[in-house]
């Protein structure tokens, strides 16, 4: 599987970088260890966490890095892994928070839980916009100079902080972020080509999107409102079911059915396609859902293809 360099790094990951979020909510610790061994197994190296998944099922979270690191200690390996997480989520227990004192602590709790010495890539997952960006960066700092972090990116970060970031860290020699985790996809494409993308381009940003397939709904999955119910995503997807909605869902169709292939993989060979991407975060649960994703990187969109998913999901 050819690997991308993630820019102002020596980082070289897949394409396709594993949600983790649904290890230890919607997978057990027998079924995370078996999809993330196929994604490995296909060539695939690079997964995202974050300290608080799945906060919203035991009040803290903590359960995805930990079974992520009994998944790497078990096969012993780390070293070919690419890891990314998380911090300043909100628990039950504590607002959003990215002050010095939370991070210093917080990673210390994320390295015992995914037994190993480093992370990869650590992010501001969620900005309590109270904090000072130097304050936040100086703790980057201080974790990045001991080793236990290598590379940080921004998640839910406003334009306008994160300008403020790469400013603040130019003028007091601090670690600059070198990702981006945006919410971008097919049906959500406004505020990251407008509002995000300029800051990627000036700042050589490597861009990783969650919610790549619109939480299911770019599977197909859901077409009407019956459908809604069939997993535990699905009641959240209703403001989808609308004209822009169904025509994206057409044309994903009619593509996949060119190539094929499924909806989800065209979707994904879609965001993979436009310049400012480097990998898309997406997760899976089954065997067969995780094919659809492995699927993508290696599906070369034509002309017409592009133009076609272009212009129904403006």
């Amino acid at each position: 599987m050819r690997k991308v360099n993630i820019a102002n790094t020596d980082l070289k990951v897949s394409r396709i970088n594993f949600g983790g979020n649904v290890l230890g909510w919607t997978l057990n610790e027998g079924e995370s260890f078996e999809i993330l061994d196929a994604f490995l197994v296909a060539g695939f190296n690079f997964v995202d966490t974050a300290d608080t998944y799945s906060w919203w099922v035991n009040g803290i979270g903590g359960q995805s890095e930990t079974i992520l690191g009994k998944w790497m200690n078990t096969r012993n390996n780390r070293d070919q892994m690419v890891i990314a997480t998380k911090v300043g989520s909100q628990t039950k227990n504590h607002p959003k928070d990215i002050s010095k004192a939370h991070i210093l602590q917080s990673v210390d709790e994320s390295l015992q839980r995914l037994q190993t010495d480093y992370i990869d890539l650590y992010y501001t997952h969620f900005d309590d916009e109270i904090t000072p960006v130097e304050e936040t960066l100086s703790a980057y700092d201080e974790i990045i100079k001991a080793g236990k972090v290598r590379y940080i990116g921004a998640s839910n970060v406003s334009p306008n902080r994160l300008i403020e970031s790469f400013e603040a860290a130019e003028t007091n020699s601090l670690p600059k972020y070198v990702a981006l985790q945006p919410h971008y996809n097919l049906m959500e494409r406004t505020n990251y080509e407008t509002n995000y993308k300029p800051i990627v381009e000036k700042h050589g940003l490597a861009v990783f999107p969650y919610y790549s397939l619109a939480s299911g709904f770019l599977t197909g999955k859901y077409r009407s409102e019956a459908d809604l119910g069939k997993s535990v995503r699905g009641g959240g997807l209703k403001h989808y079911l609308n004209e822009k909605g169904f025509a994206v869902l057409d044309a994903l169709d009619e593509v996949a059915s060119k190539h094929n292939t499924q909806a989800a993989t065209v979707a994904l060979a879609w965001q993979l396609a436009q310049t400012t991407i480097t990998a898309s975060i997406v997760s899976a649960t089954s065997k067969s859902q995780l094919q659809t994703l492995i699927d993508a990187p290696s599906l070369k969109l034509d002309k017409e293809d592009l133009v076609l998913l272009d212009e129904v999901s403006k």
